[in-house]
């Protein structure tokens, strides 16, 4: 008879393998229960992605449009009284065959836009997971994750808008382009198309725009410059920034590197040969810093279509005379004595229409447009939103503060004159621009306020996020910055900056009207009463006493760090206008501030122009200063203030 302990063990084994046999049971239940509801849940994804393109491919473009001839003719551009001033189209060159193209273009393009390319289906998964890091780290969207196939797709079939359809057809439609053509013909295709700035469409008219040359031709660093254009062909422009253009052709040349497709002693012999010719505008076109601004828009408002176009706009050509005669007069008599080489002057209506736009000193000597592509720093012109968004927040022009030296974690701004007043009204601190004064009413607005301030009267450029922006240090345009203080003009109801009223097609079929709607209510009448009550003190009796002429003005100077920058934004009832000037180099002036010579430029030309107006006020009411109870703006409704 065998030992007890034997049996023990037997009976303690029969225990654990029983325990086994459950453990397995319940793991393969458990594996049975995940495979059962994935399957669930990936058949009910199929059902509802195969919904989703379902929806979004019923009314896909024809994709005929391929096919079709996609140069433009020329567009007729008129100004306000229906006078021409310009008969210009877009620049196309001959279609350059694949086996025609520059191999260091093509690398220089795919390693900017598409290092994938000639692996991927249409779309990148780790070019768009890249794309979203990217944008996440940087806290806004710098990087795009669309592929050239699906650029390609959005070029030749759909508009610009930035919706989910649109995204989801352009997916679709660069699906289809992978099927039925080679990446050899993509990419062919895609290269013929695309804007490259200053009106130019295809490489091979932006190489002979740009250097003179076929595209067959090309170098490559010429070549650099070309696929450096695509991110932002008129901002990367040769012929409207030259150094820009460098910096980015720079750019790209370290991504080909990054790419594998160039070694960085390639790079040191990128540059011989580069060539680099000025474009002449055609004879005929009258104030092309206007002409180019409103040409480059014309895709936003009718897309790409056959058949010559009409547009009329907004420019005045008398107040367009008086605008280019004073900058160019004043920076001819000053220019020398104060270091000053460029300004620019804008004109509009309080409702945005752009009258007058002098976008530098000479067109034929720099196409870059200072009115619109220049990002610089405005200085006190921008205390204009601190002091805004106070009044929103229950502050008043009377209120007190302290003009005293102060300390921000190791920050300690300083007034213009190395002064300090002790108390002082709001009223006063904003006509003296007092900067300690406008950085404690940022700290106890809150920053974040400031730019949300900003932001609802149009400034769309990057803001510094921290106390310096309240004396101006983030960049921004004079188009921006005119059509804010445009806002007060119109009595506080909101402006859109335009340049064009109507499009038609030459058989006067109307493409495009504009519907003036009035603007809607954007800052309560209390606040704008008090903002522009402030505004006409700078001028009668603040830091803009030279720009004051013989009826009601409003307006802020502005000089930034060392005068780099001179600002002066203002208006009267019937005008809104921002003068700026400055060095493309960003070298500091010498003794020019907003309140000196952009101050004396306004008063030139606002005093001329408003000649002819009635004397009336400007949008200040008394009543509405004093009364302290206004009906809330849309923006109050909205963020329930």
């Amino acid at each position: 008879m065998p030992p007890k302990k034997n049996k023990t063990k037997k009976s303690s084994s029969a225990k654990k393998n029983k325990r086994t046999t459950r453990k397995k049971k319940s793991n393969f239940s458990l594996r049975r229960w995940l495979l059962k509801w994935i399957f669930i849940l990936g058949l009910w994804g199929a059902i509802i992605l195969s919904l989703i393109i379902v929806y979004y491919a019923h009314d896909l473009p024809d994709v005929g449009k391929l096919d079709e001839e996609f140069r433009t003719p020329k567009i007729t551009i008129l100004d306000k009284n229906g006078d021409s001033i310009a008969n210009v189209g877009s620049l196309y060159g001959e279609y350059v065959e694949y086996n025609q193209i520059p191999q260091v273009l093509i690398d220089a393009v795919t390693s900017t836009e598409d290092r994938r390319f000639f692996a991927h289906f249409g779309m990148d998964p780790m070019g768009l997971l890249r794309a979203v890091v990217t944008n996440y780290t940087a806290g806004r969207v710098v990087q795009g994750g669309s592929t050239i196939t699906q650029q390609l797709a959005k070029v030749v079939f759909l508009s610009p808008e930035r919706t989910i359809k649109r995204k989801v057809q352009e997916l679709l439609l660069a699906f289809y382009l992978e099927g039925k053509f080679t990446k050899e013909e993509i990419i062919t295709m895609y290269l013929n198309r695309i804007y490259l700035g200053s009106g130019n469409y295809g490489i091979d008219a932006a190489s002979h725009s740009y250097f003179n040359k076929s595209a067959r031709d090309l170098n490559l660093y010429e070549a650099a410059t070309i696929a450096g254009l695509i991110k932002a062909p008129s901002r990367y422009s040769p012929l409207n920034n030259f150094e820009l253009s460098q910096k980015r052709a720079d750019q790209v040349l370290a991504l080909m590197v990054d790419n594998e497709v160039l070694t960085s002693g390639d790079i040191l012999r990128a540059t011989e040969g580069l060539g680099f010719a000025k474009k002449r505008y055609e004879v005929g076109v009258k104030y092309p810093y206007f002409v180019d601004w409103v040409k480059d828009q014309l895709p936003d408002y009718i897309g790409r279509r056959k058949g010559e176009v009409v547009i009329t706009t907004t420019l005045d050509p008398e107040i367009q005379k008086v605008a280019e005669e004073s900058l160019a007069a004043s920076l001819s008599v000053y220019g020398k004595k104060h270091h000053l080489e460029q300004g620019a002057v804008l004109i509009m209506s309080p409702q945005g229409d752009v009258l007058a736009m002098v976008g530098g000193k000479s067109y034929r000597e720099s196409q870059f447009n200072r009115a619109t592509q220049a990002y610089r720093q405005p200085g006190s012109s921008f205390k204009l939103f601190v002091y805004l968004a106070a009044m929103e927040n229950g502050y008043t022009p009377e209120d007190v503060f302290v003009d005293e030296p102060i300390e921000y974690q190791d920050w300690a701004p300083e007034n213009w004159n190395n002064k300090y007043e002790g108390e002082i009204s709001l009223r006063n601190a904003f006509a003296k621009s007092i900067n300690t004064v406008a950085v404690q009413l940022a700290q106890k607005v809150g920053i974040r306020k400031v730019i949300n301030t900003a932001r609802k009267l149009g400034i769309s450029s990057d803001m510094n996020k921290d106390l310096s922006s309240a004396l101006g240090t983030s960049e921004v345009t004079l188009l921006e910055l005119t059509g804010a203080y445009a806002h007060f003009a119109n009595y506080g109801k909101s402006v859109w900056t335009h340049g064009i009223t109507e499009i038609t097609d030459m058989d006067g079929a109307v493409l495009y009207k504009r519907e003036d709607s009035g603007g809607h209510r954007v800052i309560s009448e209390k606040a704008t009463a008090n903002m522009n009550d402030m505004m006409r003190n700078v001028v009668t009796s603040g830091t803009g006493k030279q720009a004051a002429i013989d009826r009601p003005a409003a307006g802020k100077t502005g000089t930034s760090q060392n005068s780099r920058d001179a600002w002066f934004i203002g208006f009267t009832h019937d005008y809104v206008a921002g003068v700026w000037l400055g060095n493309d180099d960003n070298k500091h002036m010498s003794h020019v501030g907003g309140g000196g010579l952009p101050a004396i430029i306004w008063h030139d030309i606002m005093g001329q122009i408003n000649e002819s107006k009635t004397r009336r006020e400007i949008p200040v009411t008394e009543s509405a200063v004093k009364r302290g109870r206004e009906p809330k703006s849309i923006w109050d409704n909205i963020f329930g203030r």
